[in-house]
């Protein structure tokens, strides 16, 4: 099994890498692999809802989203990680996220389809908790179930060496990622066991406005 691990920050290795490399150690230490995909610090555009995705199964920027596309239908799980900018995850994980799951929507629609998600932020002092409402929605609306801890999953610092002292922060990233294993474990025990995924239904979609 393998969970991949999205570090949406512009440092390659700055506070979300650091709570994200917490997140991996823990989950390797329950046999589960990782990788740790970063966006990098390219401009990303945001969704110009052309839909050339429905055809192809891809966006039509090519781009890290694509790159992630690419293997996100072999991973088991996922944990997007984002730092808060202005009490919100940042621009560039936000349009990342925004192509990806739309993509994959009008796509294939299986890389997210019952596979477990959680969300990491990092911030210096607030905004935490929005930005965690923010990236928890795009898991909500893929049919993805929620890993969580014992606390919001954040950690608090302006540079990577505060982010190792924060020791309740790194304990919540490594219940997360116990959290993540158990439930990967368990739904593998399942597959095993017989149980079938539950019954696919068309999308009925109602607009307010008639």
């Amino acid at each position: 099994m393998k969970v991949l691990l999205v570090n949406g920050s512009p440092h390659k290795k700055g506070c979300t890498f650091t709570a994200l490399t917490e997140v991996a150690k823990t989950l390797n230490e329950e046999n589960i692999d990782t990788e740790i995909f970063w966006i990098g610090t390219k401009p990303l555009a945001g969704c110009n809802a052309c839909k050339k995705c429905v055809e192809t199964g891809r966006c039509s920027f090519d781009d890290c989203v694509n790159d992630f596309l690419d293997i996100a239908h072999d991973a088991d799980g996922f944990i997007f990680g984002s730092p808060v900018h202005y009490a919100a995850a940042s621009g560039a994980i936000t349009s990342f996220m925004d192509r990806l799951f739309y993509a994959d929507l009008l796509g294939s629609g299986d890389s997210f389809y019952l596979k477990p998600a959680a969300a990491v932020v990092s911030a210096r002092r607030a905004g935490t908790t929005a930005t965690l409402d923010q990236l928890n929605k795009y898991f909500t609306i893929s049919q993805m179930p929620v890993i969580s801890s014992r606390y919001w999953n954040m950690v608090h610092g302006a540079e990577p060496e505060d982010v190792k002292k924060d020791l309740e922060g790194l304990q919540n990233m490594r219940i997360l990622s116990r959290n993540m294993a158990w439930f990967l474990k368990c739904k593998e025990a399942g597959k095993k066991a017989g149980i079938e995924f539950p019954m696919k239904e068309e999308h009925i979609f109602t607009n307010f406005i008639r």
